[in-house]
């Protein structure tokens, strides 16, 4: 429950700061979009190693994290029961969430503010 209450916070905040102008609504549709493919991949992840197939690399699953992803991999982590043991991927998952919340304050600076706009050609 905690995870999802986690997630659905980062999200309405994001919205929120969408609304009143503080992002682009391109950033929380990057979140949202992320987030259901991190919670995707964290499924058929799970599948694969209760079936003994092709496993999705860590890497891969830590790199949706980092993307904007994390909200979606986070609920998934706890829905599925999967990656919640490791404590070396526990580790680099929350290292991806703090690097990806630096990012997004980082984008509500000026500086961060001048990338988005020209990174998506607004004024």
């Amino acid at each position: 429950m905690l995870a999802i209450l986690i997630a659905a916070t980062f999200l309405f905040v994001v919205a929120g700061l969408a609304i009143v102008g503080s992002l682009p609504f391109a950033v929380l549709a990057l979140y949202l979009v992320a987030s259901l493919f991190a919670s995707l991949a964290y499924a058929v992840d799970k599948l694969a190693a209760g079936g003994n197939r092709r496993r999705i690399p860590e890497s891969t699953l830590h790199l949706l994290g980092l993307a904007g992803g994390w909200p979606g991999a986070l609920v998934a982590r706890h829905v599925f029961r999967h990656k919640t043991i490791k404590k070396p991927f526990i580790a680099a998952f929350w290292g991806t969430v703090v690097l990806n919340c630096c990012a997004l304050v980082w984008m509500l600076s000026s500086p961060g503010q001048r990338f988005l706009h020209a990174l998506l050609g607004t004024v």
